[in-house]
């Protein structure tokens, strides 16, 4: 048996405003930035904070949505799914893991 569930769920502030593109078929595409900052105390009992940036990652009226209600700094929480970028240049391999956040569609 094969069990394949991509979800996730994050929430943070944005770092920029969002950004809109289109394919050439029309269709929109908005790229966000999120930082999502943690409060822990470590092991001596001090208050440490560590931020984590991820990228975002809309299509469609989703991504028209974002460019018009969202902007930098604002507080959100996104639902999607994990995609790992990968790509080479100078012959060197690089990756990059994003949110994809409601339906990406096959044919952009």
């Amino acid at each position: 048996m094969s069990l394949a569930l991509n979800t996730v769920i994050v929430g943070g502030n944005l770092t920029r405003d969002p950004e809109v593109r289109y394919t050439p078929k029309g269709t929109a595409v908005c790229t966000l930035g999120l930082a999502i900052n943690e409060r822990f105390k470590d092991g001596s009992g001090t208050w440490q904070e560590d931020t984590t940036f991820v990228d975002i990652e809309c299509w469609g009226k989703t991504a028209e949505s974002a460019k018009e209600y969202l902007s930098k700094g604002r507080q959100v929480v996104i639902e999607g799914k994990l995609k790992l970028d990968t790509w080479e240049r100078d012959g060197q391999k690089h990756s990059k893991t994003k949110v994809v956040a409601g339906t990406a569609p096959n044919a952009a």
